[in-house]
């Protein structure tokens, strides 16, 4: 850590001060932003308090897209982040730095990068165990999970900033009792609280990633919603896995939390219990199982037509991945598969051990048969046309570190056509 992390630091920007705020001086997330109602280019900008300032006031032009500043690597974004922290600081100001500002509620915020390739991992070993007790009591969690991070290629297309309607998708389903499969609407669409790795440099076609090096790699963390329709995944998963069950939307949050900033947050790697292999060679670091995980909460609330606040559906935790960033890094790129500048990765479901944490509808209702009571009478077994689904998470906790937040990954559900 540096001066950057220092918790005494305080901000010019008055709101960045106020405790609960997502986005202090210590957190510095970078996006793409314009003001509501312009027809400015879109360009990259970073959260401070309820303020975005404009990367344009050091002379950084981004485009539409971050894709540019990733590439750049990891001396480049901590030369940054300093710069950015000593201007925003209390010590910094200017008036003509004032000027850079919009606030966030007067800004239109775009997808952060353009994804040229998306992979979700399923790192998560509560939800794989929880829902390999749904579908297979005997045999929760297949052979190769302890050994192998498990993942799929994922729909990059249709990855979403915050704020963008989901669209309820139509898919084929064959009920249990029926002979045939029909083509209709998802009748158990869910939800699924993630996390998104924006990849920074990639590497060659054919040149593996070093575990040692494979955060050098990461730009940084996004929320991710990876909207599911379990009625279609049910009946097309076998034997290829996730498709068109999955395909149709993944929300994410529009700011992308630099691993700098997360630094603070650190903690050891999902301790692996007795009789759990050590991973191979290639996923294995001393340091990495050390403090190569973080201690980020996640928690998805649920607002329905009929509701004036959204409630709280859950609250899990990355601490509870079995992976760590470091090894699906270098596991994705182990056998030579080239990763790319904005390239994303999500970790798969965060589930803890208790049901409050479940990180899905497919958990938290027992694959439907313990439908959820909510305030108002309403009950869910899964998400209603009309439910607005809100992502948040926070790293609080440390030793003396100031909280920072991510924001929020939220989308309307609408129904099909």
């Amino acid at each position: 850590m540096d001066a950057t992390h220092d918790p005494d630091l305080k901000s010019w920007v008055e709101s960045a001060n106020e405790p609960g705020c997502d986005f202090p001086i210590q957190n510095l997330p970078f996006g793409i932003f314009r003001r509501k109602g312009s027809r400015e280019a879109p360009r990259g900008g970073v959260a401070i308090g309820d303020q975005v300032f404009d990367l344009a006031a050091l002379g950084i032009k981004t485009g539409p897209t971050l894709n540019g500043l990733a590439a750049a690597g990891r001396p480049q974004w901590k030369k940054l982040r300093k710069e950015l922290s000593r201007l925003l600081s209390k010590k910094g100001y200017s008036r003509r730095n004032e000027k850079r500002l919009t606030p966030l509620k007067k800004a239109e915020l775009f997808l952060p990068v353009a994804i040229g390739d998306y992979t979700d991992f399923y790192a998560g070993i509560h939800h794989a165990t929880s829902v390999g007790r749904i579908f297979r009591p005997d045999n929760p969690l297949l052979p190769n999970y302890k050994w192998v991070p498990i993942g799929y290629h994922g729909r990059a297309s249709s990855v979403v900033v915050s704020g963008t309607p989901v669209v309820r998708p139509r898919g084929q389903v064959k009920p249990p009792e029926a002979e045939r499969p029909v083509f209709q609407e998802s009748r158990r669409l869910d939800y699924e609280v993630e996390l998104g790795l924006v990849v920074g440099p990639g590497n060659r076609l054919g040149k593996p990633i070093p575990i040692a090096r494979a955060e050098d790699h990461v730009f940084g963390v996004v929320l991710l919603n990876d909207w599911s329709a379990r009625d279609v995944q049910a009946w097309e998963y076998q034997p290829l896995g996730p498709f068109l069950a999955k395909s149709f939307a993944t929300t994410v949050s529009p700011w992308i939390v630099t691993l700098e900033a997360l630094e603070p947050f650190r903690c050891p790697a999902f301790p692996r219990g007795e009789g759990d292999p050590r991973p191979l060679e290639y996923l294995f670091e001393e340091k990495n199982q050390k403090q190569g995980g973080f201690d980020i909460a996640v928690e998805m609330h649920l607002r329905t037509a009929k509701m004036k606040s959204p409630v709280r559906l859950s609250r899990g935790s990355f601490r509870d991945a079995y992976w760590t960033v470091a090894q699906m890094v270098a596991h994705h790129a182990s056998n030579g598969c080239n990763l790319r500048p904005g390239d994303l990765l999500g970790t798969g479901t965060l589930s803890g051990t208790t049901p409050e944490s479940a990180g899905s509808l497919l958990e938290l209702t027992q694959g439907g048969k313990r439908p959820l009571e909510l305030p108002g009478g309403e009950t869910r077994t899964f998400i209603a046309d009309g439910d607005t689904l809100i992502q948040r998470g926070r790293c609080e906790g440390a030793d003396g570190a100031i909280p920072i937040g991510f924001g929020e990954a939220a989308g309307t559900v609408r129904p099909a056509p």
